[in-house]
């Protein structure tokens, strides 16, 4: 399974690609605004694409057709390694053919049912990527979307990834994992506390106290 991190903070990026675990980066407009500080949204995107060594998706900001493709192909120009984030609208489906026949990968976001997703491998998504948590917070099980989608991408051989997005957890990326989810997006956070274990903790202080008691 591979990992992304959901995030547009250079320096968490920076710590999850030295710990040897990082093969992609999710943005969105929200994250991409909380580090309007370290410069223009060009200036922010160059500095995360040179650093990523695998996809790094950014989304369109329009709604409408035309410009939604306007963007994506200016966005699309920035790096070799950019996917084009859409909204899974009725415009969005036909951005994602428009751009899937340009040879620009897609990634359909937004995407809160097996329906929604079908529909986006349908139109040639690269990506899909089902809002887990979104789903949760309304009393839904949103890991079932992500059972549906791998069950139903493997029914008719199609070749778009799951992105699980709207982790919260670890226990999210542990579910995902079970289900087969090709790809897991998640805050810098979640990410460590996938690290962490009372145990761990345990053991280590037991081993170093013990060693000091060792003649050197």
């Amino acid at each position: 399974m591979k990992i992304f991190l959901d995030t547009a903070n250079i320096d968490e990026i920076r710590k999850a690609k030295g710990l040897g675990v990082l093969d992609g980066v999710t943005t969105n407009p929200t994250l991409i605004s909380k580090e309007a500080h370290r410069g223009t949204f060009k200036e922010i995107v160059r500095e995360i694409l040179d650093e990523v060594p695998g996809p790094v998706s950014l989304e369109v900001t329009s709604l409408r057709y035309e410009e939604m493709v306007r963007q994506a192909e200016e966005l699309s120009s920035l790096g070799k390694n950019v996917v084009i984030k859409v909204p899974l609208t009725s415009d969005g489906l036909r951005v994602i053919k428009t751009l899937n026949e340009k040879g620009i990968r897609t990634n359909a976001t937004l995407v809160f049912s097996s329906n929604q997703g079908l529909l986006a491998a349908k139109a040639g998504a690269t990506y899909v990527s089902p809002f887990v948590g979104r789903l949760d917070d309304i009393g839904e099980y949103g890991m079932r979307v992500v059972e549906d989608l791998k069950t139903i991408f493997t029914n008719y051989g199609f070749k778009t990834e799951i992105i699980v997005a709207s982790v919260r957890h670890p226990i999210h990326v542990y579910e995902a994992s079970l289900i087969g989810a090709h790809i897991v997006t998640m805050p810098y956070q979640v990410l460590e506390r996938m690290l962490q274990h009372p145990k761990t903790d345990e053991g280590i202080q037991r081993f170093m106290e013990d060693w000091k008691k060792v003649r050197q």
